[in-house]
Formats: structure tokens, C-alpha cells, sequence
């Protein structure tokens, strides 16, 4: 049979095994009627697409939600998703757990500066002698022996006002005047303000300095019977007393530690030793840098031996750094020990 019979053949109208004919069979049709048509197999190919997806939705939400599947989900995918689940949240609790362990937030958010145990020890042994000036004429030698308990914590308060930008051989001195003359928060409030300034000069703005103790004296009688604030808020509320002097005052008037006393000593060589994680500018910076990491234990005493130790070896202007015990670990030391000019 030829070629052209063949395909002659093939254009004839066609029977279905089952016998029937195919109605409107036309030859002319480009697409054969035995295939699908192209808008059904598009969306034939979307809804097979869209079929697995709504399921997996599905069981992934009743999973969370602790439903019960459904009889026509697959038992194989919906395993394999509790297994993913499960592991999921085993991983999330295990970080829980890790970040709720008291030694990472320690590491996480202590600071400490090196070497800084060493250091302070050998600060302790060079002040061992105590003989620096604040050892024998600071603020808590100033008081009145015989003076009683209100009168002496009135006393410490004084001493502290006058100390201030004053060294302490001058405050002394100021304070040996004020005490033989009664040093009493009604004496003071009624003596005239010149010869206030003779008693205590030559402090440091000893002009501003007797406006300020016989205000404070005022305030003393008025409001608080004579004695003194024992609070650091309400003392800061005196004029011309600042946190340095409060927190002194709450340790030698009233033998509680409410935090450090940072005078220029302190500021100048916890910056020095490398004591804050930045330098600081004011001594309150310096201050809030210490309390941040410094054992509290310590607070009572580090006033006390840095001032010494700063009058005595780490001056302000040319430190005996060859003479210092830390002098091989201190920053200040390593750069050569050379102040700013």
C-alpha cells in the first residue's frame, strides 16, 4: 500500500473500539480530540500544584495548633513535619535554657579591667606607712574628740564643704580655728560672715564657701534639729554639696557606704590605671564607672587609699612611676608616665 493511501486512509472518519463513531470529527481540526485542550491542561497543572501546597498548610497548622489530622492526610508527610517541628522547638529550649545560665550573663555584661586585684593590692602595701596627708589631717581627723555625736557628724560635714579644691593640711587647720571658736550649727549660723572668712581662710573660695556652710546651717537648725541629712539625696540638697561630699559624709559622720567618694585624686589615676572603659571627664563619670564594676566591699577603703596614693606617688604633674609597684602592668606607666601638658 502506497504512502498516499495511507494517509488517505487516515482522514476517513474514525470508530472508537467501543464501536462508536466520533461525532464532528473534522479533519481540518489541528488538535486531535483524543488529547486534552490546553486551557484544561493548564488548569489541571495549577490545581495539581495548589493541592499539595493547601494540604501541607494544613497539617503544618494542625500541628501547631494540636488538632488531629484528618483521615486523608498522608501518614509519611505528616511524620516528617512533626519530626521538623519537634526538632525545632528542642533547639529553641536549649537556647532558653543557655541564656538563662547565670554565667553568661556575667560575661555578657561584667566588666572588669586587668590586672586590677594586683594592682590595688600593691596600692595597699605602698600605703602601709600612712603618711600621706589625708591619713593624719583628712576630713575624718577634723572633728572634735569631745564633741558629741550630732556635733561631730556637723563637724564632718564642715570639713568636707571646706575641703573641697583645698589641700589637706589647709582644711585642717581651717577646722583646728573653727573648733576652738565652736564649730555648732547655731554659732555658725549667727557669726558674722567676716569673721567666718578669717577662720577659715585660706580654702579654696572661701568667699563662697561662708555663704554656703552658714546657709547649710540654717537649713540644719530648721529642718533637721541640728543634725545632719542621712541620706545622699537630701545632703546633696545642702548648698554647695556635691556626690563626692555626700558619699563621704554617709562613711565618716554616719559609717554607711552608699557609694564612692571620687575626688581628684581618684579621677585622675582610675583613668590612669585604666580603671573605666573610657576615659571620663568629670569625677561623677568616674564615679558611676567604679560603682559599675567594683566589688563593694572595696568602696569604703578606695577613696581613702587612692588619695593617698596620689599624693604621695601617682602625683599630678611628674608621677614617681619608677618608684610604683605596678609600674611594669599600669597603662599609664607603659606610655611612659608623661602627663599632658
Amino acid at each position: 500500500m502506497s504512502k498516499r493511501l495511507k494517509l488517505t486512509g487516515l482522514s476517513a472518519s474514525r470508530t472508537l473500539r467501543s464501536g462508536k463513531t466520533l461525532v464532528n470529527a473534522d479533519s481540518s481540526e489541528k488538535t486531535s480530540p483524543y488529547f486534552v485542550g490546553e486551557k484544561k491542561r493548564l488548569a489541571r497543572t495549577i490545581t495539581k500544584k495548589h493541592i499539595p501546597i493547601k494540604i501541607e498548610h494544613e497539617v503544618v497548622e494542625d500541628d501547631e495548633m494540636n488538632v488531629k489530622e484528618s483521615p486523608g492526610k498522608s501518614e509519611d508527610v505528616s511524620t516528617n513535619i512533626k519530626d521538623i517541628k519537634t526538632e525545632k522547638y528542642e533547639i529553641k529550649n536549649e537556647n532558653v535554657e543557655q541564656l538563662a545560665d547565670p554565667k553568661y550573663v556575667k560575661n555578657e555584661k561584667q566588666w572588669m579591667p586587668s590586672n586590677w586585684e594586683i594592682i590595688l593590692e600593691n596600692i595597699k602595701e605602698m600605703r602601709k606607712s600612712e603618711t600621706a596627708p589625708v591619713d593624719t589631717m583628712g576630713c575624718h581627723k577634723c572633728t572634735d574628740p569631745d564633741a558629741s555625736p550630732i556635733v561631730s557628724r556637723y563637724q564632718s560635714l564642715v570639713a568636707l564643704m571646706l575641703s573641697s579644691q583645698t589641700k589637706d593640711q589647709v582644711t585642717h587647720a581651717a577646722m583646728q580655728r573653727l573648733n576652738t571658736y565652736g564649730c555648732k550649727p547655731d554659732i555658725i549660723a549667727a557669726i558674722p560672715d567676716d569673721i567666718l572668712g578669717k577662720l577659715i581662710y585660706p580654702v579654696g573660695f572661701w568667699k563662697k564657701k561662708v555663704e554656703f556652710i552658714k546657709k547649710t546651717s540654717v537649713i540644719l537648725l530648721d529642718k533637721y534639729g541640728g543634725d545632719i541629712p542621712k541620706t545622699v539625696k537630701e545632703l546633696c540638697e545642702l548648698p554647695g554639696v556635691g556626690p563626692k561630699m555626700a558619699h563621704l559624709c554617709m562613711r565618716t559622720a554616719w559609717g554607711e557606704v552608699s557609694g564612692i567618694g571620687v575626688d581628684t585624686h581618684v579621677h585622675r589615676i582610675a583613668n590612669r590605671l585604666g580603671w573605666v572603659r573610657k576615659p571620663t571627664k568629670t569625677p561623677e563619670q568616674t564615679r558611676n564607672e567604679l560603682e559599675d564594676w567594683l566589688p563593694k566591699p572595696l568602696w569604703s577603703e578606695v577613696n581613702h587609699l587612692l588619695v593617698g596614693f596620689g599624693q604621695e606617688t601617682c602625683l599630678p604633674r611628674f608621677p614617681k612611676c619608677s618608684e610604683c609597684l605596678n609600674k611594669d602592668i599600669c597603662p599609664f606607666a607603659s606610655k611612659g608616665g608623661k602627663t599632658k601638658k
